[in-house]
């Protein structure tokens, strides 16, 4: 079995980059996978590993293969090297290479009567990372992301997702671009938004629908609140007049569910 021990092999320099540069990623196709569930999660969304990194003081051999596809190239690393490449300590001592997906609206599989959740200009990870969670907690269609501002591949949409980048259909595309998709797939969608909204739970959600969310910050652009079927409001009893995002998209994709009997 190949080892490496010096931070300076090339490799490592490569895993340092792809961690540490949206560029790194977009230019190689490539991105990094830490911890057993995330790389599970990856396998079974039908993610391509490319090479699997592993200490062995925290993981053995065997266990790695006991979960790794056969045909992937496997190698021993020292713990110098695996605290240079990994981006949080409790990873399990496990680390992959794995080559990114095509996120094309015209690549998603949508049923008679999806819910999907689109997130316009989401800048924190984190953020990105909650909603993704929410939507595999909610079993949604889909989720698109309108006028990207994070690399979706970044560590930390991996890290705070928990691997929910994995289980859910996932794609990107201008406001323009996803706006036409949901008109040319007749799916009704609902703008949360403070102007000229009604309250969310007085909406039907029960045929094709999606819930559209914008940062806290700047909310959503002109245009989701100009074509939106309807724009919502989730009535906030406070000083405040907003949410974090992530815990919005949920209250109102939570309501969908509910009508829908699930």
């Amino acid at each position: 079995m190949k080892q490496i021990t010096s931070i300076q092999n090339p490799l490592i320099k490569t895993l340092v980059q792809l961690q540490e540069k949206a560029k790194a990623r977009k230019q190689s196709g490539t991105f990094i996978i830490e911890g057993k569930r995330e790389i599970e999660l990856a396998q079974k969304g039908k993610y391509e590993l490319e090479t699997v990194l592993f200490l062995p003081e925290l993981i053995s051999e065997k266990e790695v293969n006991a979960f790794i596809k056969q045909g992937i190239e496997v190698i021993e690393i020292t713990k110098d090297v695996y605290q240079k490449i990994a981006y949080r300590d409790t990873t399990e001592g496990i680390i992959v290479i794995a080559k990114t997906k095509s996120l094309n609206l015209s690549d998603l599989k949508l049923g008679n009567n999806p819910l999907i959740l689109v997130a316009e200009g989401i800048e924190k990870p984190g953020n990105l990372g909650a909603m993704l969670r929410t939507a595999d907690a909610a079993r949604l269609d889909a989720v698109i992301i309108a006028n990207p501002k994070t690399d979706m591949y970044n560590p930390n949409v991996v890290r705070s997702s928990v691997g929910c980048l994995f289980t859910n259909q996932i794609a990107t595309g201008t406001t323009e671009e996803v706006i036409a998709f949901l008109k040319k797939n007749k799916i009704n969608f609902y703008s949360a938004t403070l102007q000229n909204s009604t309250s969310y739970h007085t909406q039907n959600y029960t045929k094709s629908t999606a819930i559209v969310v914008g940062t806290e910050a700047t909310g959503l652009t002109q245009p989701w609140r100009d074509e939106a079927t309807q724009n919502i409001i989730i009535p906030m009893q406070g000083e405040i007049d907003s949410m974090n995002v992530s815990v919005a998209a949920a209250i109102i994709l939570f309501e969908a569910k509910r009508q829908r009997g699930f």
